[in-house]
């Protein structure tokens, strides 16, 4: 199972959410270290970035780097998400 670190954005935009989408967001976060290829999160690596993006729901997009054995989560929002980055 990967280490996954949260960072100081990540913390913040999961504050942004409802209590729904952070629901959704955690679920998304045990499947993504059980099975980061779960048919659920529809994983794909972001074009021209080192980023990764995993959805927690249609609109929820979770924005994370990957190593061997960590994840490194880096954004999570709406759709656009990315943007911010």
């Amino acid at each position: 199972m990967p280490i996954i670190i949260r960072t100081k954005p990540f913390d913040a935009d999961f504050l942004l959410l409802s209590q729904r989408e952070q629901r959704q967001v955690l679920k998304a976060l045990r499947y993504l270290a059980d099975n980061p290829r779960h048919p659920s999160l529809q994983t794909h690596k972001i074009e021209d970035t080192s980023f990764i993006e995993a959805y927690a729901n249609m609109d929820i997009r979770i924005i994370f780097e990957r190593t061997s054995d960590t994840i490194v989560l880096r954004a999570v929002g709406h759709h656009d998400v990315l943007k911010s980055l």
